[in-house]
């Protein structure tokens, strides 16, 4: 399991863990979601957040504010299961260059977790929380958002100015 993986993991099991006594969560990455598309009985939250990414191919970095990371969750019989795909983007520079992963800083992975819980509560154990999330940390970035390079607008999920 990959180091950042395991930030979330970490992150998702302290924010999860003053939930209803008894009820267990855990959290999977799942690179096949279809955000739109949850299975039956499955709950779907979609955020926006800010990352870095890097070319496997000539090494480039770039920023982006419009990093997409869906969530879908279900809580049946005291386990709770959260299943999470960040979507990627490719090089602008490079022919053919690979989608990369994005690269979130735990900040913003706290953020989007902090949420996610909300969300939890909200969709799971049906409680009021308010309609007020915490905004994701921006990243300094000069270049606008590129749909042809992103994963997300490719998919039809990417909706600039979340």
């Amino acid at each position: 399991m990959a180091e950042l993986d395991q930030t979330w993991i970490d992150i998702f099991e302290s924010k999860t863990s003053d939930l209803r006594e008894g009820d267990s969560w855990c959290l999977e990455f799942d690179k096949s979601l279809d955000p739109e598309r949850p299975d039956p009985g499955w709950q779907k939250y979609i955020r926006n957040t800010s990352a870095r990414f890097r070319c496997s191919k000539c090494g480039r970095t770039w920023p982006s504010n419009q990093v997409k990371v869906v969530f879908h969750m279900q809580l049946r019989e005291g386990r709770g299961v959260v299943k999470v795909r960040c979507f990627r983007q490719n090089c602008k520079k490079c022919h053919g260059a690979p989608m990369e992963k994005p690269q979130i800083d735990s900040e913003n992975i706290d953020i989007l977790l902090e949420n996610l819980v909300k969300k939890i509560r909200i969709k799971c154990y049906h409680e009021d929380m308010g309609p007020s999330e915490r905004r994701f940390e921006h990243v300094e970035v000069n270049n606008p958002h590129e749909p042809s390079h992103c994963e997300a607008c490719l998919m039809g999920i990417c909706k600039q100015g979340m």
